[in-house]
């Protein structure tokens, strides 16, 4: 259970000061990205997903250090979450014909052993209960 509310943690402090400061900037993650917010739209749409969505998350997942009983959930949303853009990433990187940039790797190497590591702490969770 330990790493599992370790990855919760870490995961809740990086989602929360990232959403919240994407919610207030879009324009930060759209800079990063190297995309162009061209109309109030696009910085409702950044907004929203960048910032309220991994704000959101980052909330429950601290809900789920805090209540051990939302722990093995939690797991199983942030392995399919943050898997689910490590696979949309690496599709795309392996497709792709344009160049990227650290931006592109780093954001896969976290994504990809944040989910490793949630799913190494469902298994043990699930063995713990068993």
């Amino acid at each position: 259970m330990l790493l599992g509310r370790m990855i919760l943690s870490v995961s809740a402090l990086i989602l929360i000061a990232y959403g919240l400061l994407c919610l207030v900037s879009p324009d930060v993650p759209a800079g990063y990205a190297g995309l162009k917010l061209s109309n109030g739209d696009a910085f409702a749409e950044i907004g929203a997903m960048y910032g309220g969505l991994q704000t959101g998350l980052g909330l429950f997942f601290m809900l789920a250090v805090l209540r051990t009983e939302f722990c093995r959930p939690a797991l199983v949303v942030l392995i399919f979450a943050i898997g689910s853009l490590a696979l949309g990433r690496l599709v795309w990187l392996m497709i792709t014909d344009e160049m990227v940039t650290a931006y592109t790797y780093g954001a896969l190497a976290y994504e990809l052993a944040t989910a490793c590591l949630a799913a190494i702490a469902l298994q043990r969770c699930s063995h713990d209960s068993a």
